[in-house]
């Protein structure tokens, strides 16, 4: 069982502490680590190597829904730039990162993964039990207005 999947199951046995919500295509998760604040995650349902393995409707609503939590996590954390990347070369499920970035946010401007991971994953990095449960609360509120607001 790959990663993701080994998350998704946490998330239906309901012991993935990092579970925002669901939606019809994937799950939103915090990032275990918040090297950057209101790193966040959208998980696949299905299990595809890539988006285009994917069926045509599903993959369809999949990249509404991969909008829908970016705007969401934007609204939230106010960044300066938004990155968003789906890169499966360590784990081959479909999933995404959202990273919100903000001016100086790294010693030089670039993608998150230059820094080195014993920065990008380091133990002060850890996502404390009360920021977690405040960008939770804050997404999924997030998601649920714009939802509605679209009908």
């Amino acid at each position: 069982m790959c990663g993701v999947c080994e998350r998704i199951k946490m998330i239906q046995e309901g012991s993935n502490p990092f579970f925002v919500c669901q939606l019809e295509t994937g799950y939103v998760v915090i990032g275990d680590h918040q090297r950057f604040k209101g790193y966040t995650l959208f998980l696949c349902k299905q299990h595809a190597k890539e988006i285009h393995d994917l069926p045509y409707d599903f993959r369809c609503q999949h990249m509404l829904e991969v909008v829908l939590v970016e705007e969401a996590v934007s609204n939230v954390f106010k960044p300066d730039k938004m990155n968003i990347e789906s890169l499966g070369n360590g784990i081959e499920h479909v999933h995404w990162h959202y990273f919100p970035r903000f001016n100086g946010d790294t010693p030089v401007k670039g993608p998150v993964w230059w820094l080195p991971k014993e920065e990008m994953y380091n133990q002060r990095y850890e996502t404390t039990t009360s920021e977690l449960e405040e960008y939770k609360i804050k997404i999924r509120n997030e998601l649920n207005r714009l939802q509605a607001k679209r009908g």
